[in-house]
């Protein structure tokens, strides 16, 4: 049966193939240093995650200027300044043959109070009033803004290829900027970046063929983006599946599907989806079989080699995303794909403190610190207490680590 999962998977496009049907989906690491170049204990940390035998790695978000950064540690690539340290990264993270991708991001208006003055979206609208003190207000873009982001784009791009990254991803989903484009909650533009899904689409398409024409016909480009926001008045299923055929025409290469934004966390399985299967976008992924013909990672939610197994099997998923798993154990696809493991076992982070966990914060700066062991090239600690968690946290960040953090 696992032969599925060692399969190897042609991006037909590219004439690119990946060695298997493991990914490595995104987390926000937050060890970038001040400058926001990667750090040794970042380049460590993908050597690391290499060595573990996914086919495809993905890195955390990447962002596209300085002046938006989502959180604190954000790595940022915007010119040839510390190309030798993200040569470097690149090296570590393809070292044991693997594709290794950058992705790229702008936060938009999800960015946190302290960082920047203000947000850049696509309308002026702010958050609802609980998430007002974590996130700075917003302003909306001017039609030059707009393209200004689409070359920051296309620049990063061009030099993650520079630097040696074997592709790139677009962030699309979790209620970034991009994500603000596409929901029609977050877009009321009455100009030809808003509207019809169409129009809401637009930042998106032309942020892919700016980035096509600068990178090449031979170089693989994906994109991660919801299934869903999972809120009213929000991008819905429909347009979901209407944008990644368009995508498809367009070239794209892989389509990652996610879910839910910071105000409806689903991505992170606290607010998840009712789903009759184990992974949370498995449903919603069986639906586009239909749809489209574009290779397909589901990330969220899977837990067992034969739920792994038969989301390829059926043709749900031609990549299976794992995130937080690889937090714990980055070996999981090698044990996986050598029939050494059969379950991937999760511990529970509670405090026992209702208003920490029920915020979720914790399981974010647990894994965070999971991440940090592994940067420093020691083992992860996967029984270590959730008490003990915050209050090395706090030791070390003060009340300050209770702001918004990334999943």
């Amino acid at each position: 049966m696992i032969h599925y999962l060692q399969e190897p998977l042609l991006l037909e496009n590219r004439g690119v193939t990946i060695r298997n049907r493991f990914m490595k989906s995104a987390m926000s690491e937050g060890m970038a240093s001040r400058s926001n170049a990667p750090t040794e204990d970042l380049i460590r940390l993908y050597e690391r995650w290499s060595e573990g035998g996914a086919g495809l790695i993905v890195s955390g978000n990447v962002m596209v200027t300085r002046d938006a950064l989502g959180e604190p540690g954000n790595v940022v690539l915007e010119d040839a300044g510390s190309m030798d340290t993200f040569r470097r990264w690149a090296k570590a993270g393809k070292k044991e043959g693997n594709e290794f991708w950058m992705q790229l991001n702008h936060p938009g208006k999800q960015v946190v109070r302290g960082l920047v003055k203000e947000g850049q979206a696509p309308s002026s609208l702010p958050f609802p009033k609980g998430f007002q003190k974590f996130f700075a207000p917003p302003r909306a873009l001017t039609k030059a803004g707009i393209e200004e982001i689409i070359h920051r784009f296309k620049r990063t791009a061009a030099l993650a290829k520079e630097a040696g990254f074997t592709g790139v991803q677009i962030h699309a989903a979790h209620g970034y900027l991009i994500s603000q484009f596409l929901s029609p909650r977050h877009n009321i533009r009455e100009d030809e970046w808003g509207g019809s899904i169409e129009n809401r689409s637009r930042f998106l398409k032309e942020i892919y063929r700016a980035v096509r024409a600068e990178v090449g016909e031979d170089y693989p480009i994906g994109v991660k983006i919801n299934s869903a926001d999972f809120m009213q008045a929000g991008f819905t299923e429909e347009e979901s599946v209407y944008v990644i055929r368009t995508l498809e025409g367009l070239g794209v290469d892989l389509v990652e599907i996610s879910g839910g934004t910071y105000e409806k966390a689903v991505m992170t399985g606290k607010q998840s989806v009712k789903s009759k299967r184990e992974a949370y976008f498995l449903e919603y992924a069986d639906a586009l079989q239909n749809q489209t013909h574009l290779p397909v990672a589901v990330t969220g939610g899977f837990r067992t080699k034969e739920g792994m197994i038969g989301a390829v099997r059926s043709g749900s998923a031609d990549m299976i995303g794992l995130a937080r798993p690889l937090a714990v154990d980055p070996d999981i696809p090698r044990k996986m794909l050598h029939g050494e493991m059969e379950d991937i076992v999760i511990p529970s982070i509670k405090t026992g403190i209702p208003p920490v966990d029920k915020a979720g914060m914790m399981e974010v700066m647990w894994y965070s610190q999971q991440l940090h062991r592994m940067g420093k090239g020691k083992a992860t600690k996967p029984r270590f207490s959730a008490k003990l968690s915050m209050l090395l946290a706090l030791w070390e960040n003060g009340t300050g680590v209770f702001q918004k953090r990334r999943a």
